[in-house]
């Protein structure tokens, strides 16, 4: 059997993974105490599915980095998350859901897994209203519905702007549940430094205790990673700042494929960078783009005024401002899809149209004005008040813009000291999500037997990108609905193999390599902070592996990341003790992967020679400025197999995208 076989079930599309569930080996409840599952990561997708199996009879390990699972990054989630109810009878529907998230992530995401994704995503939303996660609702009582981009429909839950936050904790109360059982053992403050293979088989993990500094060993029957993404490769980003890849990375260095790391999803609606000294950047929920206007000034000598504090934005009238999406995009406006909206903003500011007083002119309006007087005049009607004077409409408008996105408003307003409801937001794109990830077949088990990776972790899909309010989804569906099912087939083999011993050469191997690499890091005499070059690598990536990437500039990313590389083993400093809380020791190990894995999605994105999604090449554009795939060349997964340090060593593999249910043409939003 290939290692490639993605396992996809034979049949109609819609049956497939009904069929495919009905023919599934299962795990007797009485026999599923006896399999220990290691779960690494406790965000939407690992908390979910780490108190869905504790709840079948699994003995579940967790771990956390964080202090509590509550702090998982999907808990900075803002604006939602898409379902397949058509509450809103607006011609939503399963099939419609499945081509969206297709058509947006540009035809390179598997067909299958796709339209499994759409068909449970209605589940979801029954599960968490039982859990009394509280999403908006209309007046009479049904659950509200948000648009979001690359959609024409309204399909999108959500709870104000703290969707996330309110998913998790439903999530979060489903663990202490089991928890509190004992089916759970929870690892807080761990971090998984490598997976550890007995006889080629996920068989535990080596994790460092950050509070004592202890090298751990733990053992389990398989190992699920639901780590999340790689965005802080950037430095820059919208993910907290701890967000990192070394988990997923390990993996592939024992042997998973990694697959399309080159898919990174820049996110158009970011408060702009405002100065070198900056750590990480603040989104802004897509969410607003419902009632939000993106647009410059149309006169770059208003552009020039501003950024100089000569002129206010609300003093240009609406006939000065280009509102460029709804000029190029009319059919879908603000709300085209992120990697859409994104290059559009940068050919602005790239133009000399930015607004933001910085170095780059980096920076858009996101105007609200517009919104606040149409649902100002809806309300004035509603409330029977005839000849409503200007700040009548102006009160009533804030008001139901404040119920919609007050605390994002907020947020905003304490971040940057401008009042959005008056001054316009500014906003411009920044790194925020990673399509790429651990290859997965259908069953979400890498090319390691018994190693499954869930959510953002995984490379599934979004294809080349994520559509706005999938992450939650998808997070969810996999831990849900899709893994519990899916495990148990490959876990029906082990209900008599017993406890794995941490006692085997393979654990003591794995933890001699963690605990060296640590004496390395602590004694060497360096000059220079794990951020020193974590920003270097930062400012590589932006710049050669960002938005727009050409053949040139993606070569000499290669390069000078080798360089600061090799760098960064010599001349890296870390201060502290290894026994004891070392924040600075726990950045050495990401940074030492970031740097590895950045080579790569450099080396990934010189050999797709097309632009798709938010893979952008300027020597794969139209006349226009927009991507230009290639269809008959590259429609397939770029699936990169690990063998040596050497980023040359990096083997690439292809799965071919074949798609039978949906017609493969050139995305368009006009």
């Amino acid at each position: 059997m290939s290692k490639l076989d993605s396992k996809v079930p034979a049949g109609p599309l819609a049956e497939k993974w009904s069929n495919h569930k009905d023919h599934m080996n299962l795990v007797s409840p009485n026999n599923r105490d006896k399999i220990d599952i290691i779960v690494v990561g406790t965000g939407l997708a690992g908390g979910s599915a780490a108190a869905t199996l504790a709840e079948q009879g699994y003995n579940v390990k967790a771990f956390c980095y964080q202090d509590s699972p509550r702090r998982a990054h999907s808990i900075a989630a803002q604006g939602g998350i898409n379902a397949a109810k058509n509450y809103q009878g607006d011609g939503d529907s399963v099939y419609r859901l499945f081509y969206d998230t297709i058509k947006g992530g540009d035809y390179r995401s598997r067909e299958a897994n796709v339209y499994r994704l759409a068909e449970v995503s209605a589940s979801i939303i029954d599960q968490c209203v039982a859990q009394g996660v509280p999403f908006g609702r209309e007046y009479g009582g049904q659950l509200d519905n948000r648009s979001f981009g690359g959609v024409q429909v309204k399909r999108t839950f959500y709870a104000k702007g703290q969707t996330g936050q309110q998913l998790l904790l439903g999530a979060y109360s489903a663990m202490s549940r089991q928890i509190g059982k004992g089916r759970i053992k929870m690892y807080n403050r761990h971090e998984m430094l490598d997976l550890v293979l007995v006889d080629g088989k996920a068989r535990g993990i080596i994790a460092r205790n950050l509070v004592t500094g202890e090298i751990e060993r733990h053992s389990a029957h398989a190992v699920v990673i639901a780590s999340g993404g790689y965005g802080n490769v950037y430095f820059l980003s919208t993910n907290a700042m701890g967000s990192n890849t070394s988990a997923a990375w390990k993996v592939h260095k024992k042997g998973a494929y990694f697959a399309n790391p080159c898919y990174v999803q820049i996110h158009p609606t970011c408060i702009p960078v405002h100065g070198v000294a900056q750590s990480k950047l603040t989104l802004m929920s897509e969410s607003l783009r419902n009632s939000g206007r993106i647009w410059v000034p149309k006169n770059i000598e208003d552009a020039v005024a501003i950024r100089e504090g000569k002129l206010k934005a609300e003093s240009i009238a609406p006939e000065n401002r280009d509102y460029y999406l709804e000029r190029r995009y009319p059919a879908f406006g603000n709300l085209v899809p992120r990697d859409v909206a994104s290059r559009a903003a940068k050919e602005r500011c790239d133009a000399g149209y930015g607004i933001e007083n910085n170095d780059t002119q980096e920076g858009v309006y996101l105007d609200f004005s517009t919104e606040i007087q149409k649902k100002g005049k809806e309300a004035a009607i509603e409330k029977n008040i005839h000849n409503p004077t200007e700040q009548q409409i102006y009160d009533l408008g804030k008001a139901w813009i404040e119920e919609k996105y007050g605390n994002l408003f907020v947020m905003y307003e304490k971040i940057t000291a401008d009042n959005p409801y008056v001054t316009p937001m500014k906003i411009y794109p920044a790194v925020h999500y990673t399509m790429g990830g651990v290859w997965v077949d259908y069953n979400l088990q890498s090319t390691i037997p018994g190693c499954f990776v869930i959510g953002e972790a995984n490379f599934s899909d979004h294809g080349a990108n994520r559509l706005g309010a999938s992450a939650l989804m998808q997070g969810l569906a996999d831990g849900y609905f899709v893994l519990p099912y899916t495990i148990a087939d490959y876990l029906a083999a082990d209900i008599r193999t017993g406890e794995i011993s941490t006692d085997s050469p393979a654990f003591e191997a794995a933890e001699k390599e963690i605990q060296d690499k640590v004496n390395f890091f602590m004694t060497n005499k360096g000059t220079h902070s794990v951020d020193y070059f974590h920003k270097k690598l930062g400012h590589i990536m932006w710049n050669k592996v960002g938005m727009g990437r050409t053949p040139e500039g993606l070569q000499e990313a290669i390069l000078e990341i080798e360089a600061v590389k090799k760098e960064f083993w010599a001349d890296v400093k870390v201060l502290g003790d290894p026994m004891g809380m070392n924040m600075e020791l726990e950045k050495a190990f990401r940074v030492a992967d970031f740097l590895e894995l950045g080579q790569l999605m450099a080396k990934d994105a010189l050999a797709r020679e097309e632009s798709c999604g938010g893979h952008f090449r300027w020597d794969h554009a139209t006349p226009e400025g927009e991507a230009e795939r290639d269809d008959e060349n590259f429609k397939y997964v770029a699936i990169w197999e690990y063998q040596g340090d050497d980023i040359n060593q990096e083997t690439m593999h292809k799965e071919d995208l074949i798609y039978e249910n949906i017609e493969v043409k050139t995305r368009s939003y006009k």
